[in-house]
């Protein structure tokens, strides 16, 4: 599989998209106003301890305070792995108290009305390695499944490190067989960086940032395998010379395929980008067979429901169901990837009569999930035939980044009919009447209510009228929706 890589660059705003075979498969997007935050260290005050939920809220420069759980300062407090059912032995109380200061890094941006997510286990990463100061143990990526690979890679970090055990690495997959000159040069590139870091803690006051991760276009070079990229085009002449910079002294032998992207056209719209990004803020996703997905995120999870549409297939109903669900689970995989959805997922694909079709269409979810950098986990069908997952959620979703709720429904996605709204008034009215003496009512809505009211329902405001024995009087309102209305008693 090769990726190619376009990035989209303007004053106020970077776009990556990463192409699999001619098909975008992820968007990152960051703005000026609003760069990520994930990687960055800070020096934090703690603002309140919560023994309750064992957690603390830290004050590291942002609108909202920042979230530190204590699962995430008993790491650093003991590098031997501490077990879940363990965590409660150990109080909040014990490791923190309010107006102490404490270096911490961001693990999740913040999302929605939650603040960023905090640990105190550090982790700096470059192109090969993870340097983790906080521990003095050597770990090496799972996906580097080579056993020969595994030993040679730690002999070389082990190695270098002598005696000196007062930092730990993390091996990343880029590492699996690079020469260990290369390595080596990664391993005092961190600690270099690290002595830095460690002067600018003693220099910075609290609530400042220590040390910025890396920008958007950068960041996503460094993490992807450098041997699937076979091409990265960018459209700023500015950003490229800082790319290729940046690719000559992490990824040399990317650079080649690193290049300015001079056209009138956007370059966006090379592989239909944009028109894919458009899609992907829809609800319903339209399958090549007929079929569809209707895609619906809330605050609490995110629900994908799979409808054989207009497929009626050429064998019998089965057989329908099974491809159906087998090109869906290949559309789910990627548009999870290309919304960014993550945190709870519920599944819901046609029933399947038969196991063996339930077991394939839940290993073809699997496979396509495999190129997914972003953790995840599937459980087996359930007996409502709904498949639960879960994915790892760092950073906004595509939707979250790009809209916001509708002012006229406040995210409900449904607004009062005219009708509802239009009798509604009639109860204000009559309500009113009641309790105050008014020579007369006024009414100020929407022109479409008014339309309705001196129209379809005419007769009954002639009749409300007459029962409350005095006039009512409407008037237009441009900047009114559907849902507002006021009673003026005059």
């Amino acid at each position: 599989m090769s990726d190619e890589v376009l990035v989209n660059v303007t004053p106020r705003e970077t776009r990556v998209a990463i192409v699999e075979n001619g098909l975008l498969q992820e968007v990152y997007i960051e703005r000026t106003g609003k760069r990520g935050l994930v990687g960055n260290l800070y020096k934090g005050t703690v603002q309140r301890v919560l023994p309750g939920m064992q957690a603390a809220f830290v004050d590291i420069g942002l609108e909202r305070t920042a979230f530190l759980h204590v699962t995430d300062i008993l790491v650093q407090q003991d590098p031997v792995e501490v077990a879940e059912d363990q965590c409660s032995d150990v109080s909040i109380t014990e490791l923190l108290r309010e107006k102490q200061e404490v270096l911490v890094q961001v693990v999740k941006d913040p999302l929605g009305s939650k603040g960023a997510r905090l640990t105190t286990h550090l982790a700096i990463p470059s192109r090969y390695l993870v340097l983790m100061p906080s521990v003095s143990n050597i770990g090496i990526s799972q996906k580097i499944s080579s056993d020969e690979e595994c030993i040679r890679l730690r002999e070389i970090v082990t190695g270098d490190l002598g005696d000196d055990k007062a930092a730990g690495y993390i091996i990343r997959t880029a590492a699996e067989g690079v020469v260990a000159e290369d390595l080596l040069e990664d391993m005092r590139f961190l600690q270099k960086l690290w002595v830095s870091v460690q002067q600018r803690i003693k220099d910075t006051a609290s609530g400042r940032l220590i040390h910025a991760a890396l920008p958007l276009a950068m960041r996503i070079l460094r993490d992807l395998p450098g041997g699937t990229i076979d091409k990265v085009r960018v459209d700023s002449r500015g950003t490229y010379q800082s790319i290729v910079g940046f690719a000559k002294q992490f990824i040399p032998e990317l650079v080649p395929r690193i290049e300015h992207y001079p056209g009138e056209r956007p370059i966006f719209d090379l592989y239909s980008v944009e028109d894919e990004i458009q899609k992907a803020l829809q609800r319903k996703v339209q399958l090549k067979s007929g079929g569809h997905l209707f895609i619906d995120q809330t605050e609490a999870m995110t629900t994908i429901d799979v409808n054989t549409g207009a497929f009626v297939g050429h064998r019998n109903l089965e057989e329908t169901i099974f491809k159906t669900n087998l090109e869906a689970a290949q559309a789910i995989a990627r548009q999870l990837r290309l919304r960014n959805l993550g945190g709870i997922i519920i599944i819901d694909f046609i029933d399947m009569m038969m196991e063996d079709h339930k077991y394939q269409v839940l290993r073809a979810l699997e496979k396509s999930l495999e190129a997914d950098r972003a953790r995840h986990y599937i459980c087996e069908v359930s007996p409502l035939g709904l498949v639960e997952m879960t994915r790892e959620r760092t950073r906004e979703s595509l939707e979250h980044i790009l809209c916001e709720a509708c002012s006229t429904c406040n995210g409900r996605g449904s607004i009062k009919t005219r009708e509802t709204t239009c009798y509604e008034i009639f109860r204000e009215i009559m309500r009113e009447a009641r309790q105050f003496d008014a020579r007369q009512f006024m009414v100020l809505a929407s022109q479409e209510l008014v339309d309705l009211l001196l129209d379809e329902e005419s007769t009954s405001v002639a009749e409300l009228e007459e029962f409350i024995g005095r006039p009512v009087k409407f008037q237009a309102e441009a900047l009114y929706t559907q849902e507002q209305f006021d009673v003026v008693m005059m």
